[in-house]
């Protein structure tokens, strides 16, 4: 069959508004509600609103698709969508994280005009942990074909074995009969004819993270001798092995360097677009992770070919609730009649992706607790297992919550909500209120390594093919003797706690990885990882105008932090030191810490204003010891502890100079860190200097001094508009602010804003950035067809 492009000129409207206008999908309609502190979704959405809104689309359907087969694709709608197709409802998902299908063929008037309308029900808030979005915020899709033809997401390729390299093609079609030939770069390199077909592939190319080969299956149905359809799906022979003795991807053993991320694309809000998760994925991977935990929903389409692409592993979670709820609207509700139908979307979703190699039936449920949700996590096991032979099955399982569910101590009220009041913390100092937190941190390692503890959960846990332990790192030692069978991995830990968990992971061959929270920073959750300088950042619900978690190793515009460089020292893949600072500019004010957070530094040694400010210096490195020099005058020498060496000094402009030393003195590398010199002006910085008409473009935007050194204390209010492009987003990874990113107007955050536009025309597209007090800063991108 063949699939259209469905998003372009879309009506959409507010459910009570009059206001209607015309807009291209994807699309987010909570990123343009204004904020409200009153908001029921809380600080869990960042204070946005919700609605029911409409989408409504005109299209003719000729009279000779009546001799076709019609379908549209949604790739993901939030939430409870219907879709109506001439009035009449043809279809729909109350889940909002699911790809789904709608087929059209009773519905359409053939040789006339045809409406299609979906509308959406986000209306009843708080129904989630984190920001959501509204609306039909992943791409829609048509597809078209005979009323022979192969099914979509029918043809589905598995790796039997790696060497030699067989593989297993099976195809769903609709009458006819399928061959298929396999080719790579373009060259074919195996063929066969029938619908369930084993193939050698001769001189194999196998997939992973280090080599990240593609095929191409391409499968033919013919009908009398005629060729009535044609698919075209990508794969990688990898197959994913595991036991006691480690996880094996085409059986080299394989450390998992992770880190969760959310669905969201920061300033886009909920808006999917294939660049943007490219550039996620592109980044991650650059940053030194090797695997990613898609948390707590499917990932998109695009987000799994970028994995694909770039190797990439990825554990793709289902739900964040089973049928308890975690909030009073959400999908708990629906959950029981429609779980089935999830497993199967989201494996037909995933079979062909060989980024993925784990289904996680879940985060942090407390439903194992009790014999019912022990046998649903049996039950969904097997039903992805019967579905899946390919990859293991896993959970984001929180020890702590499920033995406590065991024992009637539910975290969650019956009607949604948390069962225990959060305490007030804003009376307190920094100093009571730090302290407070990192007992958190260290409590919920430690609070399931009890033997009652172990034999709640071993059930639950038992019932999965490789267990995933969300902040349950005091267990890891244990397991080996306590449950000789058992494969686990970190599914979700504190970043500050990488050093310690990777040296496990290294020492222990039943733990298979660690997955940090997060690879990324995310909307919503407000502050749950925020070093906060300002009085109301101290708790754990922070108000108005809090916007983002700040949990990220990457903060919301892809800038590394020091937790990223961390990471890095403790997986062995630093060459030379690494400098990061925390922020100088806030003399005399002790921070109110976050236990998702370790570190606030940045790496940057340009605070103008900040001199004589306390500085403390944090160097990553798995060196020795580090020598430290500001202006060529040695500050000391430290020796490196858990992969960092920490100073303090006073702020100076000039060079900060790091240099790695070993055990007899020798020096192994060294870096530097540079003030701004000189005026400050504005740097537009295009991540692209070309792109096509209807792509995105990523626009990073400056304060620079004129050696071209970013100023991180100079923060401005911008103005950005664009020529020949449309304006999708602009503003900062600032996660405290009521500016909306949607204005063209935002105030940069230690030097630095973004903006993502779209090309609308081939030839010049113009961006101009404007700052208060600065000269105008003009950049040009080409635009081609």
């Amino acid at each position: 069959m063949n699939k259209r492009d469905f998003n372009r000129q879309w009506i959409f409207y507010k459910e009570g508004s009059d206001m209607r206008r015309t807009l291209d999908l994807p699309h987010d309609a909570m990123i343009e509600e204004l904020r409200d502190p009153a908001s029921p979704g809380g600080s869990a959405v960042g204070y946005f609103t919700g609605g029911v809104y409409v989408y409504e689309k005109t299209f003719d359907a000729p009279s000779d698709w009546a001799d076709k087969h019609a379908v549209f694709q949604f790739e993901g709608v939030y939430r409870n969508s219907r879709v109506f197709i001439n009035r009449k409802e043809a279809g729909g998902r109350p889940y909002g994280y699911i790809p789904f299908f709608v087929d059209a063929d009773d519905f359409l008037n053939y040789g006339a005009e045809n409406t299609i309308r979906v509308t959406v029900d986000n209306s009843q808030l708080p129904n989630s942990r984190w920001y959501t979005g509204s609306g039909v915020y992943r791409p829609v899709w048509l597809w078209l074909g005979a009323k022979t033809h192969i099914g979509i997401e029918g043809v589905k390729v598995s790796t039997l074995s790696y060497s030699p390299a067989r593989i297993r093609i099976d195809v769903s079609h609709t009458g006819g009969e399928a061959s298929a030939v396999i080719l790579r770069a373009g060259t074919p390199v195996a063929s066969g004819e029938g619908d369930k077909l084993t193939m050698e592939i001769p001189d194999a190319r196998l997939w992973s993270e280090e080599m990240p080969e593609l095929y191409e299956c391409r499968v033919t149905l013919s009908e009398n001798g005629a060729v009535v359809d044609e698919a075209a799906e990508f794969f990688g022979i990898r197959l994913v092995e595991w036991s006691a003795k480690g996880l094996f991807i085409n059986g080299r053993e394989t450390l998992l360097r992770g880190g969760c991320v959310h669905h969201d694309n920061g300033i886009l809000g909920a808006r999917s677009y294939a660049e943007s998760e490219e550039r996620r994925v592109r980044v991650i991977k650059q940053a030194g992770f090797n695997a990613i935990r898609v948390s707590h929903n499917p990932a998109c389409a695009a987000l799994l070919e970028a994995c694909d692409k770039y190797g990439l592993y990825v554990i793709d979670e289902t739900w964040d609730m089973w049928y308890a709820h975690k909030n009073k609207y959400d999908y708990a509700s629906d959950f029981m009649d429609w779980y089935k139908e999830d497993i199967k979307s989201l494996v037909d979703h995933d079979f062909n992706h060989p980024s993925v190699i784990m289904y996680s039936i879940g985060n942090e449920v407390s439903e194992p607790g009790k014999e019912k949700g022990v046998a649903l996590a049996r039950e969904m096991t097997a039903l992805f297992h019967s579905l899946d032979k390919n990859r293991a099955v896993t959970g984001g399982f929180n020890l702590m919550i499920i033995s406590n569910a065991a024992k009637g101590k539910g975290m969650y009220k019956e009607d949604g909500g948390l069962s225990q009041k959060q305490p007030d913390m804003s009376g307190m100092n920094s100093t009571m209120f730090n302290m407070i937190t990192s007992k958190v941190g260290t409590g919920m390692n430690k609070s399931a390594n009890s033997k009652s503890a172990d034999a709640a959960t071993t059930p639950s846990l038992d019932a999965l093919d490789i267990a995933g332990y969300n902040y349950g790192s005091g267990r890891y030692p244990m397991e080996g003797k306590a449950h000789p069978g058992r494969v686990i991995f970190g599914s979700e830990t504190f970043p500050q706690d990488i050093v310690k968990n990777w040296a496990m992971v290294k020492k222990y061959p039943y733990l298979v990885g660690d997955f940090m929270w997060t690879a990324w920073d995310y909307l919503g959750e407000n502050g749950l990882g925020a070093w906060a300088y300002t009085p109301d950042g101290k708790g754990f619900n922070k108000p108005y105008p809090w916007l983002l978690a700040e949990a990220g190793a990457l903060d919301l515009l892809g800038n590394p932090t020091g937790e990223v460089f961390l990471a890095q020292a403790a997986w062995g893949l630093l060459k030379t030191p690494v400098i990061a600072v925390q922020p100088v500019n806030h003399p005399g004010v002790k921070p109110a810490k976050m236990v998702w957070r370790g570190t606030n530094a940045i790496p940057s040694w340009s605070w103008k204003g900040c001199e004589g400010n306390k500085a403390l210096v944090e160097v990553y490195s798995d060196a020795y010891a580090v020598d430290l020099l500001l202006n060529d005058k040695r500050i000391g020498r430290k020796r490196v502890k858990g992969c960092v060496a920490a100073f303090t000094t006073k702020y100076t402009p000039g060079t900060l100079t790091a240099i790695n030393r070993d055990i007899n003195g020798n020096e192994r590398g060294r870096s530097e860190l540079h003030s701004a010199l000189g005026s400050i002006s504005i740097q537009i910085k295009p991540e692209k200097n070309t792109i096509s008409v209807g792509d995105i473009a990523y626009i990073n935007v400056e304060l620079t001094g004129e050696n071209g050194i970013m100023e991180c204390n100079a923060d401005t209010k911008f103005a950005v508009s664009v020529a020949g492009g449309e304006l999708l987003a602009f503003g900062s990874a600032n996660p405290r602010t009521p500016e909306s990113y949607i204005t063209g107007s935002f105030t940069t955050y230690y030097g630095r804003a973004q903006a993502v536009i779209r090309a609308q025309k081939a030839g010049l597209m113009r961006i101009a950035v404007n700052g208060n007090g600065l000269n105008p800063s003009f950049a040009e991108m080409s635009v081609i067809e």
